[in-house]
């Protein structure tokens, strides 16, 4: 507020802090006319403390009682334009404030930030040219790693202008927005909840501006911190998923790192050899990547009995390696731990903890998991693995091909 007044040239003669903030919007109203307000990133002091409640509500008390200002003050304000992760209609900061106007989901102003693909290419013309020269197929590069954002105009996708600058200066492809800083609460509510992969999670309109501290919903945190976006829309029903590779790769190499609690945190050079073994149908090789992923998993979460710890992992590990992964997925008898499908394989993985791979396999071919897919022309494959406990290891496993 002083360093605001002395730019103004006032002095301010309040002592708190709502009352200098009053005190400064009518005085500069009086001196220069109607002002502009610009507050970005205005819930960061919620934001950095979601796992510290108490913090957490005393920060929300100060900024409820700091911008309780603006009302009233319609004739000393042209314009208030508020960013910030957490939609403001649900955290209880700006509740006495009727007169502002959520434009999150407006399709009047979605391409208000981002870049669009005809900015791309004529701001960039130069850069791109240059770009061109040292990798194939440029625009469709740039399109993979850094487009795909949508709040609600489906029909046109952005870029994220933080990572294109990047990309510009550096000439390199990399995870740039992310590395900004790792989202690890996030990660660690994820973990928590036992969820591994948020894509194609489906949500309504009205659950997707919930911003409850007490009861978080993980899709809905997501998106407002941009690790998903709006990919299609019906009615009132969004689908959301990971908008670029770029945030794909990185939210779920930090996931698979936070399950595996592991001092060594480089999962994506593991991964690059299991999607290489995955896509020439070398089951022992992809194991033995699955035994350098898992190696390091403390002790405790061996002796906790939790099978699913294990499924999760190996889905990550196998979604991280850029194939076609899903867990639980659903047949006619029953559903399997892990479908894996690549351009000439479909896997059906089966796991037991403690158990046998024989059991594993037998659960598959019995189930007839892959019955589903008996018309698909690629190789089928039952896999059935153990881990053991013991020695906190893949002990065994077996396959059989299928049809």
């Amino acid at each position: 507020m002083e360093r605001n007044a002395a730019i103004a040239g006032l002095t301010l003669a309040t002592t708190t802090l709502q009352g200098r903030f009053r005190e400064l919007i009518e005085k500069v109203a009086a001196d220069a006319g109607p002002v502009v307000l610009l507050i970005d990133e205005y819930d960061k002091p919620l934001v950095d403390f979601l796992n510290d409640p108490d913090r957490l509500e005393a920060n929300r008390s100060v900024m409820k009682s700091f911008y309780s200002v603006l009302k009233g003050r319609d004739e000393h304000i042209r314009l208030l334009f508020v960013t910030g992760v957490s939609r403001f209609s649900r955290v209880s900061i700006f509740s006495d404030l009727n007169n502002l106007e959520d434009i999150t989901i407006d399709r009047n102003f979605h391409a208000l930030v981002g870049i669009t693909q005809a900015e791309l290419e004529t701001v960039f013309a130069a850069e791109i040219e240059s770009l061109s020269g040292e990798y194939t197929d440029i625009l469709r590069q740039i399109k993979e790693w850094y487009n795909g954002y949508s709040w609600g105009n489906v029909g046109q996708r952005l870029y994220n202008p933080f990572s294109l600058l990047n990309l510009m200066k550096g000439r390199t492809f990399m995870n740039y927005w992310f590395t900004t800083g790792t989202p690890t609460f996030l990660l660690e509510q994820l973990k928590k909840r036992k969820l591994s992969d948020m894509d194609s999670v489906e949500i309504s309109l009205n659950a997707l501006a919930d911003f409850n501290t007490d009861r978080l919903n993980m899709a809905s945190l997501l998106f407002q911190t941009g690790c998903l976006t709006i990919k299609a829309l019906e009615g009132q029903l969004c689908t959301l998923g990971y908008p670029n590779r770029e945030v794909r790769q990185s939210l779920l190499d930090g996931l698979l790192d936070i399950y595996r609690e592991s001092d060594v945190t480089d999962s994506l050079s593991l991964v690059t050899s299991l999607r290489k073994s995955l896509a020439s149908g070398d089951v022992g090789r992809a194991v033995a990547v699955l035994n350098s992923l898992i190696g390091d998993i403390p002790y405790d979460y061996w002796n906790a009995d939790k099978e699913s710890i294990f499924t999760i992992i190996t889905v990550l590990s196998f979604k991280l390696a850029g194939v076609d992964a899903y867990t639980e997925v659903h047949s006619s008898k029953g559903r399997c731990d892990v479908l894996v499908r690549t351009d000439d394989y479909i896997y059906v993985i089966e796991i037991k903890l403690d158990g046998t791979a024989q059991e594993a396999l037998a659960q598959v071919l019995r189930q007839d998991y892959l019955q589903p897919y008996g018309g698909d022309k690629r190789k089928k494959l039952a896999i059935g693995i153990s881990f053991s406990s013991a020695a906190r290891k893949v002990a065994e496993y077996l396959v059989q091909e299928v049809g």
